[in-house]
């Protein structure tokens, strides 16, 4: 009887608190599809549309200049989550097979690199930025996404490494493989757990960075959907459903890589869990 009530109170309680926070969610997705009329009449935000319209999504895409910072936001993720991963999995094949002098004290810099609060790097990273010609541009944007992300990548797959049998490693060692073969043929293969639970983290995060896109953008040619997000609040100010909607479109594309590659995030997370 204990353990029945427990599941029931874990299941009550954990339902309850799913639907409290899909509640926003759920107002944002009835006002998108809202017309400014039945808004101000009714002022329920929580109920069904009357009338269902996809004009507002048409507005934010188009007059919004969404599309615009769609492929922005597209170039700047995928380019540094591809770019992050691969100088990370070197860094780490490195720190975890191979003995040098340096080795703890460049572990330790990465670890404490983590522990610094962006926002007390934005003047640095803003006037570094200006005086190397990086600032309002994308290419800026990517290297400090790498810049930052490295630290992170480089001691999560580090730590997923170091599980690895070293027999395998010191046996592709005695067959002759090269350092490259090894990290390339042998370690990443079994690694892409770990690197598919990592890239959605990294995907989702850069997507929806809006410091380092407020900082180092300025033309509204160059803005990201974050950023896009905040001039669409000023040119539609009064217009909740163009904004709901235009929120709605910014989180499509991480939600949908989500749910494409949930299998592998969930694989990923709990790789090591489980020994024998």
């Amino acid at each position: 009887m204990k353990k029945i009530s427990r599941a029931i109170l874990f299941y009550t309680l954990s339902t309850l608190i799913v639907v409290i926070w899909l509640i926003p969610l759920m107002v944002a997705f009835f006002t998108a599809f809202k017309t400014m009329d039945e808004i101000f009449m009714l002022r329920n935000f929580w109920s069904v549309p009357k009338t269902w319209t996809t004009d507002n999504f048409k507005t934010a895409w188009v007059e919004g200049k969404m599309q615009r910072y769609f492929l922005n936001t597209f170039l700047v993720t995928c380019i540094s989550v591809a770019v992050t991963l691969f100088l990370s999995s070197l860094g780490a094949f490195a720190l975890a097979w191979y003995k040098f002098k340096l080795r703890t004290t460049i572990l330790i810099i990465f670890v404490a690199g983590m522990l610094i609060p962006f926002q007390m790097l934005l003047i640095p990273v803003y006037r570094f930025s200006v005086v190397t010609g990086l600032y309002d541009s994308l290419f800026g944007v990517i290297l400090f996404h790498i810049a930052f992300q490295i630290g992170f990548c480089t001691f999560f797959m580090r730590n997923f490494m170091v599980t690895i049998p070293t027999s395998l490693f010191e046996a592709a060692k005695i067959d002759g493989a090269k350092a490259f073969t090894i990290y390339s043929k042998i370690i990443m293969p079994l690694l892409k757990p770990a690197v598919a639970a990592l890239s959605i983290l990294e995907f989702t995060w850069i997507w929806n960075d809006y410091l380092w896109s407020l900082i180092l953008l300025q033309s509204d040619a160059k803005k990201t959907v974050t950023i896009g997000l905040t001039a669409l609040q000023g040119q539609w100010i009064s217009s909740w459903n163009v904004i709901a909607a235009g929120a709605l479109l910014a989180a499509i594309v991480p939600v949908t890589v989500f749910l494409i590659f949930q299998k592998y995030f969930i694989e990923g997370l709990t790789l090591g869990s489980v020994k024998g």
